[in-house]
Order: structure tokens, then C-alpha cells, then sequence
């Protein structure tokens, strides 16, 4: 997915030249060509991701167009006020990267995890929040990026990611894509997460369900009449998540459902249940630890639909 991003931003970079690209100490090799070609819009700030904010929001106001890039949790987490106030208050079209998203970063342990921001971020007024599920998505909405006036934050993986999207794919923000259509339950993850649903889809396919698999990369502005759907068509609802249940892709889906009196729709957030990580392991097993695997999604529409969890919204 980085390589889809810097393959796409450079791109950009060649036809607009008020394109600028910043990282915070990693990240470099990634962005050698973007460096080489074009010397004077490529800025290595060092361990100083607030600073780097200061400076993207300062050449926003000078109608440039600035994309920053580091870890997730180093660009959101430590930065968040000059997000706030430097970039969403004055509105500013200030492209944000984070890479690795959710446990990508496994071994490194909870502070190298960002399983909080998108609820952090969510609640800043003004700014759009993707996480995209493959390389295919990230590079189409780096492409679309370009529309937004307001402030963006992208959350990707890293690289070597497989695509589950071919090249015709049409991203849009603020749409929500259906991979499968069915009639029993729906699932609706955010981010590469979606490979663990498509993983579940088989097996949930031969207990004889039903399944309605639903791609949300933007988290907001959330696609209301996409989850209003669900809750007509299937009745039950499953998000899937790496993230803390609170604040994220979850919260978003009961907020549409309680606002529009879904008082009888079946619904299960998945993700991290409002905990720290205390385990140490590989992106996989952290995965399955919190309960965002392909087998823990299989376990949870089984309990949903035989009735063993009653959750109304």
C-alpha cells in the first residue's frame, strides 16, 4: 500500500508542481524518486512530527498542497493538536499518511499500534477519514485526494498487501463498496481487514448464510444510506475493525442505526474491546488475540445468527 501511495503521490507530483511530500524519519527510500526529481518539494523533517504538521498546515495557507507521511500513531497520536488546530480549524487541504494501521506493527508493541486514532480523529470537525482495504483503493483515492479541499487522514498497511480490487475499481469518498450481496447478514469492515471477512466467506457460505460483505475504507463522512441498507436487507450487522471498538468504524455504524430508529436490527461491533495490547506478537496473531480474524468473524456470525448474542441496537 505505501508503494501504492508514493507510485500514485508521484505521479501527482510530476503533473501539479504545487505538490509537496513530507516524512518524519521513515519512510525515505520509499519516496527516492519523488526526492530525486523533484529536490525542492521533498522535506525529511527527522523525529518531529509536530513540527512537520506546523509546516504542512503553513504551506496549505500558501496554496500549496502538502502530503505528510510517517507511522500512524507518530502522525495522529503525537500530533493531534496541531491537527486540530492548525489544520482542521482553518480547513486546510493537508494530505495525512499513516502507515501501519491498527497491528501491522506488531512486535514493537503499543506504542508503535494504532488502534485509537480514527475515534480521536473523528471527532475533529472538517476532516475526512479512510482506511483503505488494497493497494488498488489506496493509489485511487491518493488520485481523488486531489478533489478534497479539507483535511484527509489515510490509514495503510505497509507493502506486499494483495488486492481485492481489480484496476476498473471506482473509489469515491464517502461511498461504501459491496463486495458480496446477500440476505442473511451483513459484515462491514474498514481497512485491510476486509482479507479476514472475504477469508470468512467460504466457510459462512457452506453452513448455508447468507452473507452481505460491505467495503467502508471512509469512516467519515460514514455512508449512511449503505448501512441503512444493510439493516433493511439482512437485519444483522457485524463490524470488523482493527481498532478499538470505541470511536471507530463501530461507533459510526450505531450512531446511523440508533439516529434512524433501527431499534430491531441485531448488531456486534469486532475489534479491540477498549484495552491496551499486552501481547507480543506477529500482526496475525495479535489479529486473532483481539478477535478480528477470519475464524473469530466465522464464530461471531455463528453466535449472531443462532442466536446466542441478542445485541439491539
Amino acid at each position: 500500500m505505501r508503494k501504492a501511495f508514493t507510485r500514485a503521490l508521484y505521479d501527482i507530483s510530476k503533473k501539479n508542481k504545487d505538490v509537496y511530500s513530507m516524512t518524519a524519519d521513515i519512510g525515505v527510500f520509499a519516496f527516492n524518486d519523488i526526492k530525486k526529481d523533484f529536490p525542492e518539494r521533498f522535506f525529511n523533517v527527522g523525529v518531529a512530527e509536530a513540527n512537520m504538521m506546523g509546516m504542512a498546515a503553513g504551506l496549505a495557507l500558501s496554496d500549496k498542497i502538502p502530503f505528510v507521511f510517517t507511522i500512524a500513531p507518530f502522525i495522529t497520536m503525537r500530533c493531534c493538536e496541531q491537527i486540530k488546530v492548525d489544520v482542521c480549524y482553518h480547513d486546510l487541504p493537508v494530505k495525512i499518511y499513516g502507515a501501519g494501521g491498527g497491528f501491522v506493527y506488531g512486535p514493537q508493541g503499543a506504542t508503535h499500534h494504532a488502534i485509537e486514532e480514527i475515534g480521536v480523529l473523528r471527532s475533529l470537525p472538517n476532516i475526512t477519514l479512510v482506511c483503505p482495504s488494497d493497494p488498488i483503493e489506496t493509489e485511487k483515492l491518493t488520485y481523488e485526494s486531489m478533489k478534497l479541499k479539507g483535511p484527509l487522514y489515510v490509514r495503510i498497511s505497509r507493502n506486499n498487501e494483495p488486492n481485492y480490487h481489480d484496476k476498473e475499481y471506482d473509489f469515491k469518498f464517502g461511498v461504501a463498496d459491496e463486495i458480496k450481496s446477500g440476505s442473511d447478514i451483513s459484515i462491514i469492515s474498514t481497512g485491510p481487514v476486509l482479507g479476514n471477512v472475504l477469508d470468512s466467506y467460504d466457510v459462512l457460505k457452506s453452513k448455508g448464510y447468507d452473507i452481505s460483505i460491505i467495503n467502508m475504507a471512509t469512516v467519515k463522512p460514514i455512508d449512511k444510506k449503505a448501512v441503512l441498507k444493510c439493516a433493511k436487507q439482512t437485519g444483522n450487522i457485524i463490524t470488523v475493525e482493527e481498532h478499538n471498538i470505541i470511536g471507530g468504524l463501530g461507533s459510526a455504524v450505531a450512531e446511523v442505526l440508533s439516529e434512524n430508529n433501527c431499534s430491531d436490527v441485531n448488531f456486534k461491533r469486532l475489534g479491540v474491546n477498549d484495552k491496551f495490547c499486552e501481547v507480543h506478537g506477529t500482526h496475525e496473531e495479535l489479529q486473532h488475540e483481539y478477535g478480528i480474524s477470519s475464524d473469530s468473524i466465522i464464530t461471531e456470525v455463528d453466535n449472531l445468527l443462532s442466536g446466542k448474542i441478542i445485541s439491539k441496537v
